[in-house]
Parts: C-alpha cells; structure tokens; sequence
C-alpha cells in the first residue's frame, strides 16, 4: 500500500520552552516532508501574535508550506482581512479558516459589531482575496452547537460554496465514524477526497479523554479501561501509538490517502506512527568517489 500524505498541526508557544518544544517539533517532522503544517489560534485570538510569528518562523526556516489558523472572534473584518494580507506578504499561501472558539469568560461566540458573523462569510471574504488556498473545519461526530449530524454536513457544504479547498476534520477514535460522515457529505456532493481525517496521537489519556468530552467526540466503550490497563503496566504511549497506527491504516484500506496529524508540539509519538505508515525521511545520496 502506497505511503499516505501527511500533515501536521502546532501551536504557537507562549514561552521560552515551550519555544523550544515547538522547534524541536518542527525539526524531528519536517524530514517527512508534509504537504503542509498549520499553526493554530488560542481561544479568543488570545494568540494571534504568537500565531504570526511561529508561522512566519516555520516557513522562513524550515521551508515548510504552512497553513495559518485565522478565526473572526473579537475582532472587525478590516483587522482580519489585515492579518490574512500580512501572512499572504511574507510569503504564507494558506489558511485555515474556522470561526473559533470565543474567549473563556464569554460562553457562546458572539460575532464582533463589526467582523464576521460566522466561518462562511470569512472563508467567503478570504477566496475573494485570490491569495489563498483555503483549509477549513469539519466535524465527524456531531459539533456541540450541532443540531444534529446532518446540520454539520449542511454547514460543510456551505463552506465549500464559499470558497473552501479542502476540508480538516475534528479527531475521532474509530473509522467508522470517519466513513459514515464522508458518505454523508458525498451524498450532499462533497468531494469525499477533499475531506483530510484529523488524528490525535494519545499520549496521555486523562487530557484527551477531557477533550473529547468537551468537543463532542465520540468515545467507543472498553477505550477508558484499555487505558487504566496500561497506565498501570507502564504501557500508556504504546497502546496510543498502536492504536493510531491502527486507525490510519483501517483508513487507507477504506480509501484514504491524507492524514492531518494533531501533535501537541510533542514530535515523536507522531513521527514513530508515520514511520509505521511508511511515511519516512528523504533519503539523500552523498556522491561516492
């Protein structure tokens, strides 16, 4: 079976170490060479400086093809179509585009007087600009403000009329649910092909397990008692590395040829389950006297 395409997400560190860690990150990865990495947006655009920098960063110095998060919370359309000119100025040709989470202390997202109401009308602003190749989000198991399944396929579709090029989806623990939505959104004439599978690497259980609980993602039973055995045997990384590894490949075997990689900044769970996959370095011939 033919290697997948690979890409990876990050996020902008907020200190020295964490700096650090995410340029590890971006060096143990790139030798992969993936078809893009994003960079992500805090809650709120609290990290919408540190966004454009570790973007501009990684793109200058890895000579990577980086996609850069861009939300419409807490700010007007003028200053949002200002930053997407900026990325498109140092160089940076893609975005992906999601309305984002609103700050911590706001509750529900509540459109700036004067910015974009939602992902459609900023994906829509965005692809006028002719500067971008378009990313934006998708949801396997039904979004928390989701009325129903059906309501994220709609929204989806909504988001490719306006402009979107491909499509990253929120991680999920099961092909199934991968597949089911793919159909789905092909009934609705989505390109299926357009739409990449989010994986999340689990490394620590406890704090993937409150993610999913807070994003909607379905959790299959026997998953929290598999990772209570192997918390205790020491054997916590290993079952997430084979577990992931498993997934990807029930993937491939359905049809999949992209993978977008959640890495936490944390390279080496990620690099080791693309290895697996058969994703590996570049190797380069040194000329022989």
């Amino acid at each position: 079976m033919t290697a997948p395409r690979v890409s990876f997400e990050f996020f902008p560190p907020q200190s020295l170490e964490a700096s650090f860690r995410l340029w590890e990150a971006a060096q143990a990865l790139a030798p992969l060479k993936p078809a893009f990495v994003s960079v992500t947006y805090g809650a709120g655009g609290t990290t919408r400086k540190l966004t454009h920098e570790a973007v501009a960063t990684i793109h200058n110095h890895y000579k990577l093809n980086v996609a850069a998060h861009l939300t419409c919370v807490d700010a007007t359309r003028a200053e949002t179509l200002e930053i997407a000119d900026s990325y498109a100025a140092s160089g940076v040709t893609e975005i992906v585009a999601l309305r984002g989470d609103p700050p911590k202390d706001q509750g529900a997202f509540r459109p700036h007087p004067e910015g974009f109401a939602n992902s459609c009308e900023l994906i829509e602003a965005l692809a006028a600009t002719g500067k971008f190749r378009l990313r934006v989000g998708a949801y396997p198991d039904p979004h928390p403000e989701a009325g129903s399944a059906d309501a994220d396929v709609l929204w989806l579709k909504r988001k490719f009329e306006a402009g979107a090029d491909s499509a990253i989806t929120q991680f999920f623990f099961e092909a199934e649910t991968f597949f089911r939505f793919r159909d789905a959104c092909e009934k609705q004439g989505i390109d299926g092909a357009k739409i990449i599978p989010g994986i999340l690497p689990i490394e620590k259980w406890a704090g993937v397990r409150r993610f999913a609980d807070r994003c909607g993602a379905h959790v299959p039973p026997g998953i929290d008692e598999a990772f209570q055995t192997a918390i205790r045997d020491g054997r916590e990384e290993l079952l997430g590395k084979a577990m992931a590894t498993e997934l990807c490949t029930e993937l491939m075997e359905g049809g999949v040829r992209d993978f977008h990689f959640y890495t936490l900044n944390k390279p080496y769970l990620t690099r080791d389950i693309c290895h697996a996959l058969g994703v590996l370095p570049e190797a380069h011939l040194e000329k022989v006297a």
